[in-house]
């Protein structure tokens, strides 16, 4: 029984980080191995005058290098704990601005007006996909984004078609940004240690669209249908919208799995879909 409350005790003392208890509810692992917290400074680069908005900055493990070296910066804490912490460390700082809130709700164009945001964040895991997509919905106010994501999720955005980690998420952040993994991060960097790999990512928004979509939200809901059954053929798994002839007409092969289709090949599928529903009416 003894044995038992000292592991107790001592899961609590791992989950404590400068005073703080991690939250699990909030996907917190604070960042504290200075060699990792440089290379990510370095990565970014942050330079005098850049408009940062840094994601979950929790215990500060980047934040006071990104405003000494940017003179300016909005932080997005959804933890009210941490909130005040923030606020006492900078409360003579004018520069400096706390927003408490939800980052997958916060309109981050409001801190556009003047000058584009370079996005920063040790995501939360538990949200990292919807939290990409919002800021994908708002990626013409975004000049690059250096984000802490699970291994696994960085690799399946960074896919190329053919590889077996390519899909939907492959396809929606790539048709709004360039991907790149930078490097990975072990679990012991921090505390509490995740139980998986982390890997900081570079996505730099398309200065040009790669590719030309007739309807966006036709081309999500391909993308969507195609991948919800990912090893079926594109003749089974869109036979509701498309015919193996019309398929085969876009260029592609109805026998051909979604995994295998590059960019303009989903969107030359979408914009046949949304031809025939235009026809159709």
């Amino acid at each position: 029984m003894r044995h038992r409350h000292v592991q107790a005790v001592e899961r609590r003392i791992m989950k404590t980080h400068q005073g703080h208890r991690a939250r699990k509810r909030f996907g917190q692992n604070f960042l504290h191995d200075t060699g990792v917290i440089q290379r990510i400074i370095d990565s970014i680069n942050p330079k005098p005058g850049d408009n940062i908005v840094e994601i979950g900055p929790g215990l500060g493990a980047l934040t006071e290098q990104l405003f000494q070296a940017a003179g300016l910066l909005n932080v997005v804490e959804l933890d009210r704990d941490l909130v005040e912490r923030l606020q006492h460390r900078y409360v003579d700082e004018q520069n400096f601005h706390i927003h408490s809130a939800d980052a997958l709700k916060f309109d981050f164009s409001a801190l556009a007006a003047k000058k584009n945001l370079r996005v920063v964040g040790n995501l939360p895991y538990n949200i990292s996909t919807p939290l990409l997509f919002h800021l994908m919905d708002q990626i013409d106010c975004i000049t690059d984004i250096h984000c802490m994501l699970q291994k696994e999720v960085v690799n399946r955005i960074c896919a190329k078609p053919g590889e077996k980690n390519y899909g939907r998420l492959s396809i929606m952040i790539q048709l709004y940004c360039q991907p790149q993994q930078l490097f990975t991060v072990d679990s012991a960097a921090f505390q509490p240690p995740p139980k998986v790999e982390s890997a900081i990512l570079r996505l730099t928004p398309h200065l040009q669209p790669p590719i030309t979509i007739k309807d966006k939200t036709q081309f999500v809901q391909l993308v969507s249908q195609a991948f919800n059954q990912r090893r079926k053929t594109l003749r089974n798994s869109l036979k509701e919208w498309l015919s193996a002839e019309e398929i085969e007409a876009c260029g592609i092969q109805a026998t051909a799995r979604p995994e295998t289709l590059e960019l303009a090949e989903f969107a030359r599928m979408s914009d046949a879909i949304t031809n025939k529903l235009s026809s159709d009416e």
